[in-house]
């Protein structure tokens, strides 16, 4: 009877192991004054931390170089001259830490149409049928704590991530 408790306690913990953060998946940006889309992001975990890819923004075309970002930026996750790096692809959003799931802090956020890095944390709001009518993503960007923006994004299909990248190949 041990036995059975003890495989059936393994197979729980390994099944929470390996579920995906509610933050993880495909995400849409949307421009809350027009409604138009702004970019899609990719949110995911690599080891004990969470980063956002830019996929697909609508003003960026796929080959645009980020020009006005550093060479270098403390803890950015690919290696490399991050100002020689594509916009569209680069994890834009990295280091953030898991604070309970759905909740990521103390990372960090690069904007680069200027080069600017802020730091970031990343919260999931679950459809209510009221403030939130969807899944919800909270990205905010803090120039110091308290002194920032938070941007919404709402939850996308892999499909519709990639029909939406692929609306932008050249």
């Amino acid at each position: 009877m041990k036995k059975i408790f003890f495989m059936f306690d393994l197979v729980v913990a390994v099944c929470f192991c390996f579920a995906l953060d509610p933050a993880e998946g495909y995400w849409l940006g949307v421009d809350s004054k027009t409604g138009a889309i702004n970019a899609v992001w990719q949110m995911y975990q690599s080891g004990d931390k969470l980063l956002g890819k830019l996929l697909f923004s609508p003003v960026v075309p796929p080959e645009q170089i980020a020009l006005k970002c550093k060479d270098t930026y403390k803890g950015f996750p690919v290696v490399g001259a991050v100002n020689k790096m594509k916009v569209i692809g680069t994890p834009w959003i990295f280091g953030l830490i898991m604070d309970k799931p759905g909740q990521w802090i103390r990372g960090n956020v690069i904007d680069p149409e200027h080069g600017s890095m802020y730091q970031c944390k990343i919260t999931f709001r679950p459809a209510d049928g009221k403030r939130f009518a969807h899944d919800t993503l909270e990205m905010r960007g803090e120039l110091l704590p308290g002194i920032g923006a938070s941007i919404f994004m709402q939850r996308i299909s892999s499909e519709e991530a990639l029909a939406l990248q692929n609306s932008n190949a050249h």
